[in-house]
């Protein structure tokens, strides 16, 4: 496994997380927006959009978005949040997944990868599994999407790849620093 792009700041199910706990939804955020935004309109809020080169994201600029649209909203309308909410979920939800897809078809192209698997949390999201899919069958892609149920944390592909890491004696030594994004 090679390592080509990592977020700089936020990651994308710890975006939806600050979202929703902008927006007073329970955490996790993730399947709260996902199951508000279908009733929503992916237009209805223009979301900033990080430029980071090569393969690597920011998602920092969503959150901050987000918090700067409601509050010139909140002070023209104080229900703004409760009148629009499906709407901001779908918006916020899109522009996170144009952002990974974005980066995932450049990297394809580039790599010349033809088959796609995605994992963890955020590959539970209804939208990112839709947009994939058609994405995919775009460019003729195998894309390969986990069962639901395994779908809710990274945690169980970090024990495997460490349990083969393990087994190949493939250790790092005491002095590495991790990477917490």
């Amino acid at each position: 496994m090679e390592i080509i792009g990592k977020t700089i700041d936020d990651a994308a199910g710890e975006t939806h997380d600050k979202v929703a706990k902008i927006l007073s939804l329970p955490y996790p955020g993730g399947p709260h927006i996902d199951r508000l935004a279908k009733e929503g309109n992916i237009n209805a809020l223009k979301i900033a959009e990080s430029h980071i080169p090569n393969y690597d994201y920011s998602f920092s600029g969503v959150k901050t978005s987000i918090l700067y649209t409601l509050r010139d909203h909140l002070k023209e309308n104080p229900n703004y949040l409760e009148e629009n909410l499906n709407d901001i979920c779908a918006s916020v939800q899109h522009r996170v997944v144009s952002m990974l897809l974005k980066k995932l078809e450049k990297a394809a192209k580039d790599l010349k990868v033809k088959d796609i698997a995605i994992a963890g949390g955020v590959s539970a999201n209804s939208y990112l599994r839709e947009k994939l899919i058609e994405l995919g069958n775009k460019h003729h892609w195998g894309v390969f999407i986990p069962p639901f149920q395994y779908t809710t944390d990274n945690a169980a592909m970090v024990a495997i790849a460490g349990y083969y890491k393990f087994l190949t004696k493939d250790f790092a030594s005491l002095d590495k620093t991790a990477y917490t994004r």
